[in-house]
């Protein structure tokens, strides 16, 4: 069964989150992996880098961050 879609005011970096597009302030967030073509070759993509992704819940429009190495 799939995780419930929180949508919630979020913060990064002690910044408040507003979506560029519509200026809502209400985002659920996924995880997404960032698929490379050698790791996908040899069947590895569980090896790639995450990034985190707040998506707005009026518009739709998706924020990507990388955490910090």
């Amino acid at each position: 069964m799939p995780k419930e879609k929180i949508a919630k005011e979020r913060q990064v970096m002690g910044n408040k989150l507003v979506c560029p597009v519509c200026g809502y302030k209400q985002f659920w967030t996924r995880t997404t992996l960032m698929n490379t073509v050698g790791l996908t070759l040899f069947g590895m993509d569980w090896a790639n880098r995450k990034a985190q992704n707040y998506v707005c819940d009026q518009c739709g429009h998706v924020l990507w961050f990388l955490p910090k190495k």
